[in-house]
């Protein structure tokens, strides 16, 4: 399997202590970034956002693993790394030009002045201030402060673009134009991009995938959420996308356990503070006793949702186990890959396609030690298939061939669900070929409904409660539930 482009490889950092000991900011951070892929880090306050930034950047360097970027250590600074800070770093005394001038003067050297000077010209037009060029900062808007910050880092012709929290100290209306410049330039130049941002709106309209942080010390990869819209964007085609709310809630979602969990963690310590020091032992003897668990909101997840609730985690010897809501199938797996998952709710197709190192992955042990629940599975469609009459597969292939100019596509939830080989085998056993007579796609579960809804899929198999909440919400009707033994029975009236 290729190497990333950029390698954030099993990263920790820790801080020396006044009075001894250390603090340990990041605890195995890994991740591989692609090029041209636009990567989004958020998380509270104390998380490591900046730190693990200026690891990147070679600011500072890992206490243990490190970063590799096209198969060459990071161990100091470099201009194929650029940062843009926010508080614009610009020379009160110089220019526009004659701040982006100096850094391509001092890098790119090697080039005669009338080539350095066509750069600097090309990259203040880029960020629209021909009209500034020979303005002092003090003459400048905020905005027009951080266009000039994007334009020397950009001039420079960097690999990797740094954006530490760029536009927190704009206002809304200069934050949105230059967002906007910024997507156009990274569409243009193809530029791998890394940005520290705390607004949720933003890391969604910039980015291809979102990287949230859990809460220090010891912060490391809590979720990575896939930020599945069509390029290039604008604002409003985004916000109105029917998966936009799903991802928004997602990261909200996620930011919130955070936060419970920093207070649950600063009542533990009172309490144990409170408390007389004592041997403890595990009376079950486990090897791990603190856990984190992957889930996926769906039914399946009702045996763990409530051991956490009803306490049986700690009757059974453990010491502490964090639920960790995915957005995904993809999500979970990647999380178990990477180790910021132990153990997970999974499709029943996935410990064999993990281990086998389907869809060009290393492959990974994974033990099924239990199944957590059968049935529950249907096949939804589209409600306009109900109004042409179709109650059966009879009816919906003749509905496909009525619509035949049209592409229909039906959701899954992953490759090597159960979901997928049902529908195919449904479709087929009617007569209906899935490779080519519909499109077949992968969707996270809580994004089916609003899918269907927007018209964006004609139907899905998926499990519950999402069939329910399409016929209870009028979007959909369920044409086949599938009962335990497997085999999809399309319904009669």
């Amino acid at each position: 399997m290729a190497s990333p482009f950029l390698d954030i490889d099993h990263v920790d950092k820790a801080f020396p202590l006044k009075g001894g000991g250390e603090y340990i900011a990041l605890k195995g951070i890994n991740l591989g970034i692609k090029p041209g892929e636009f990567v989004s880090l958020i998380g509270h306050s104390g998380c490591g956002k900046s730190t693990l930034l200026n690891i990147i950047a070679g600011f500072d360097n890992a206490s243990s693993g490190g970063v590799v970027l096209e198969g060459k250590e990071i161990t100091e600074p470099g201009p194929d790394r650029m940062v843009v800070f926010q508080n614009y770093s610009l020379l009160p005394w110089f220019t526009v030009r004659q701040n982006i001038a100096l850094a391509v003067k001092r890098v790119l050297r090697h080039l005669s002045p009338e080539e350095r000077d066509e750069i600097i010209d090309k990259n203040i037009q880029l960020v629209g201030l021909a009209h500034a060029a020979d303005r002092k900062p003090k003459a400048l808007s905020g905005g027009m402060k951080q266009r000039v910050a994007i334009a020397r880092a950009l001039a420079l012709r960097p690999k990797v673009m740094l954006l530490d929290e760029p536009f927190g100290a704009l206002d809304a209306l200069s934050r949105g134009n230059l967002q906007g410049q910024l997507m156009a330039i990274c569409q243009e130049t193809g530029m791998t991009c890394v940005m520290v941002t705390h607004d949720v709106d933003e890391a969604l309209l910039l980015s291809d995938r979102v990287i949230m942080l859990t809460n220090g010390p010891e912060a490391r990869i809590g979720q990575i959420l896939d930020v599945e819209l069509p390029r290039p964007r604008q604002r409003m085609e985004v916000v109105n996308h029917p998966r936009y709310y799903a991802m928004r809630n997602e990261i909200i979602y996620f930011l919130n356990e955070q936060k419970r969990a920093k207070r649950r963690k600063s009542r533990l310590e009172k309490a144990v503070a409170k408390t007389p020091a004592v041997a403890s032992t595990n009376r079950f003897g486990l090897e791990v006793s603190s856990l984190t668990l992957g889930f996926v909101p769906l039914t399946d997840a009702a045996p763990l949702v409530v051991a956490q609730e009803k306490g049986f985690f700690q009757e059974m010897g453990f010491d502490s186990i964090t639920l960790s809501r995915e957005q995904s199938w993809k999500s979970v797996s990647d999380g178990l890959t990477s180790g910021r998952l132990e153990a997970s709710q999974l499709l029943s197709g996935m410990p064999l396609s993990i281990s086998l190192g389907m869809g060009g992955k290393a492959p990974m042990p994974v033990v099924r030690p239990m199944v957590l629940s059968r049935n529950g599975n249907a096949i939804t469609l589209d409600r306009h298939f109900l109004a042409k009459g179709v109650r059966d597969l009879a009816g919906l292939k003749a509905a496909l061939s009525e619509e035949s100019g049209k592409t229909h596509t039906l959701g899954t939830v992953h490759p090597s669900s159960m979901h997928n080989l049902m529908l195919r085998y449904w479709l087929a056993s009617g007569g209906i070929d899935p490779d080519k007579d519909v499109k077949i796609e992968m969707i996270p579960p809580a994004q089916m409904v609003s899918n269907l809804r927007a018209g964006n899929i004609d139907g899905y198999c998926v499990g519950e409660p999402w069939n329910n909440w399409a016929i209870r919400e009028g979007d959909g009707y369920a044409i086949a539930p599938i009962p335990t033994s497997g085999r999809a029975t399309p319904r009669k009236s």
